[in-house]
């Protein structure tokens, strides 16, 4: 149940699936495999140590391979997404994508299994002849009822968590918002009368769930294609016969007269507002129909304004994501050595996440939903995907019960320790970039893409439209019509400015001539400047409110896009222009500055640099810990070309800064902070740097292109700090998804820019 408002073409989810290296996961190996001695130890003869360790004790497996964080999903294709059977192969692609949101949301690795059998017989086999390999199993799209009776059966034979996610995992959620959506309208769980309509999978599944927290069983009446599933019907398998009640009511409308909650896992217009007319006061609606919801919020909400509505689609409140669930799920699962996901395990979830919809709601998933301040209640009964504390509660929740229900194998003794493993778990510039592009669909912006003609920018300035970011404005020709139709998209829905014939070139030219006409400009070398150069003209548009950010930089180098831009945008007051390269490692993120502007900055700027980045880490929700990078460390060596560090540090003594900071030193002791423990007692650092302010533009952009072509880390930027208005320069290499990546961040900006005005 995650399908959002996203949209794209079918030849960028293509190009997605099919640039540099097919495909989304790859397997890396976690110890080093430079030398001999490494192969050595690896594989023969060094690997027979733990092959007779683990002989001995199949514990051991846990500790000596990867087994203990390693889930197989698993699929046959008989139900792909809302798709169909289609096979097991042309499933491949959705079980790639649940491995990578296993890895982004919890560190769980996970491999891709697809079994061409839609033999129940053979597809358990398989399964179970490979629970040496793994720590858990994750079913996903297989076709009821043979769904069922896999999961059961492989429960019966494996001693590892076995999990249908098409089940369980929208239970778990959906259960979270019924208690809350219960707790908001006064209700008891033993005391609602809840209507399911869908008999498949995921509605079984809620339905044994919410019953397993306390829903009455004579108390839910579930339907179907054929209507109400009742007792006196003949038709029935074992699965929904083990929900037949007895009652009158014949069909989905006269189930729900007196209801308090509908429960959709059906079909798209399922629900009619009329029918909502008939249940009980302050209905609760979970509409999850896959990609359209039996009813949409805004109909519900016209019919009984009283309701409480959640749906499966991110453009509308309360998302029943399973995001939300099975990552976090088995990251507990797997740490407590778990034998199986129990109820209680489940249930466990549920509370966790209905509680943490109660908290309060942290800044930066406020920031997602366009900053308006989001709290518990109607329109907030279950948390946003990217919250940041998911990782540390759910999992935390579900150990705990494993625990305490008997199925755990090796119990956490320090739960406190575990919490902050967890959170260490999480990168915290995937979170908040994630947070970055809710925010912009939540709060779009017009962008100005100054390079139009180009195909890359044409393909993002598509995406960012199609994504729901914002508004693109193409800066170009009248050819870029035609391109945009040979992408495959209608050009009436893009606006194209052309600084040849413009009727805003007029406004362009009087702005830039008031800005320099005393530093001897002249109206016709500036004319000259708006016809024929793209960045001029587009940063005149930004600066008369044309547009709300600016994107440009693939046609030129960034040096002279900048100084294009600097013509007619000023620099933000009381800094200078720099660049910040964002190294999003698997473990850290690093900041490093200046990676785009200033040769040689003195200590003025290089402090400046520390100040913004410092503030800038926060937004990541990183706490910022500055070093001053050198090849020396506090004079040792001594050398040449360290004075403007030294008197950075000296400069920011004198400030009330709030973030640490020291320097200069290496950065391989930046970076580690046993290192300087021990040899510099004395460093005001509590732990490793995440900001390294290099002494020149030549060490700092160089250090981050060798940490990205050596360490294959994923660099992001240079993002442009210092400019009175967001403009954003990308690097002439950057791909389609670059380009959308800065847009994003550049539209964030957007609302806290003062225009300047002309002297």
């Amino acid at each position: 149940m995650s399908t959002s408002n996203i949209t794209f073409s079918e030849a960028e989810a293509l190009d997605f699936h099919s640039r540099g290296r097919p495909g989304k996961i790859e397997i890396v190996a976690t110890k080093p495999m430079a030398t001999q001695r490494d192969l050595a130890l690896a594989y023969s003869p060094g690997v027979a140590v733990p092959v007779l360790a683990i002989a001995e004790d199949p514990g051991k497996a846990y500790d000596f391979t990867a087994k203990g964080n390693l889930v197989a999903v698993i699929s046959n294709g008989t139900a792909i997404l809302g798709l169909g059977n289609l096979g097991a192969l042309a499933s491949k692609p959705v079980m790639e994508g649940k491995a990578v949101l296993f890895k982004r949301f919890a560190d769980v690795d996970a491999i891709d299994l697809e079994l061409d059998t839609e033999d129940v017989d053979a597809f358990v086999n398989a399964v179970a002849l490979m629970e040496p390999s793994f720590g858990g199993i994750n079913l996903e799209d297989i076709a009821a009822p043979d769904c069922f009776i896999i999961e059961q059966r492989l429960k019966e034979r494996m001693n590892i968590p076995v999990f249908h996610d098409d089940q369980h995992g929208t239970a778990i959620i959906t259960a979270a918002g019924l208690i809350n959506a219960c707790l908001l309208t006064g209700r008891e769980l033993r005391d609602i009368r809840v209507v399911v309509n869908g008999a498949g999978a995921a509605a079984i599944a809620c339905t044994e769930l919410i019953k397993a927290l306390g829903v009455r069983g004579d108390h839910v009446i579930m339907c179907d294609r054929k209507g109400t599933i009742r007792k006196d019907r003949t038709d029935l398998d074992q699965f929904k016969s083990a929900h037949a009640v007895d009652t009158d009511a014949q069909n989905l409308h006269e189930a729900l007269v007196g209801a308090d909650v509908f429960l959709g896992l059906s079909a798209a217009g399922a629900l009619k507002p009329e029918m909502m007319m008939k249940m009980a006061p302050s209905p609760i609606i979970f509409a999850m129909a896959n990609p359209d919801p039996e009813i949409s919020p805004p109909d519900a909400k016209a019919a009984r304004p009283d309701a409480i509505v959640a749906t499966g689609r991110s453009d509308y409140p309360n998302q029943v994501n399973n995001v939300l669930g099975f990552p976090f799920i088995f990251r507990g699962a797997l740490d407590v050595r778990a034998s199986a996901i129990n109820d209680a395990m489940k249930i466990a979830a549920a509370n966790a996440l209905a509680e943490l919809a109660r908290e309060p709601v942290p800044e930066e998933v406020a920031i997602a939903y366009g900053g308006a301040e989001q709290h518990f209640g109607p329109e907030y009964i279950i948390p946003a995907p990217f919250d940041p504390r998911l990782i540390e509660v759910i999992p935390a929740a579900v150990a705990q019960a494993a625990m305490d229900s008997g199925v755990a194998r090796k119990p956490i003794a320090d739960m406190d320790a575990y919490r902050s493993q967890l959170r260490a778990r999480l990168n915290p510039t995937a979170s908040v970039l994630s947070l970055a592009f809710q925010a912009a669909q939540s709060n779009p912006k017009r962008v100005l893409f100054a390079e139009g003609e180009e195909p890359n920018v044409l393909r993002a300035a598509i995406a960012f439209k199609e994504g729901g970011y914002g508004t693109p404005v193409l800066v170009g020709r009248e050819k870029v019509r035609d391109m945009l139709a040979e992408l495959g998209v209608d050009p009436a829905g893009y606006e194209v400015l052309n600084s040849r014939n413009s009727p805003l070139v007029g406004r362009a030219v009087d702005y830039i001539y008031a800005k320099h006409q005393r530093n001897g400009m002249l109206r016709r070398e500036i004319e000259r400047m708006v016809n024929q150069d793209r960045n001029t003209f587009t940063a005149a548009m930004l600066a008369l409110g044309e547009g709300d950010a600016m994107i440009t930089g693939t046609t030129r180098p960034f040096s002279q896009s900048l100084a294009q831009v600097r013509t007619v945008i000023d620099e933000e007051q009381g800094t200078t222009p720099f660049g910040i390269t964002i190294i999003a490692g698997k473990r850290r993120t690093l900041l490093i500055a200046d990676t785009a502007v200033n040769e040689r900055p003195t200590e003025q700027q290089l402090a400046a640099m520390a100040i913004r980045s410092a503030a800038f880490a926060r937004r990541m929700g990183q706490e910022p810990r500055v070093a001053f990078i050198s090849y020396t460390t506090f004079g040792n060596p001594p050398g040449r070309h360290i004075a403007e560090l030294r008197d950075a540090v000296k400069l920011l003594d004198t400030l009330a800064t709030d973030f640490e900071y020291e320097g200069e030193m290496g950065p391989d002791l930046a970076l580690d902070y046993e290192a300087q423990r021990k040899y510099y007692p004395f460093s005001r650092l509590t732990g490793p740097a995440n900001i390294l302010i290099m002494p020149g533009l030549q060490s700092a952009n160089i250090s981050s292109k060798l940490l990205r072509a050596l360490g294959g880390e994923n660099m992001l930027g240079p993002y442009l700090m210092g400019m009175a208005l967001p403009v954003q320069i990308a690097p002439m290499t950057a791909s389609s998804s670059d380009l959308v990546t800065l847009a994003v961040l550049a539209s964030g900006l957007a609302d806290t820019a003062v225009r300047p005005r002309p002297a």
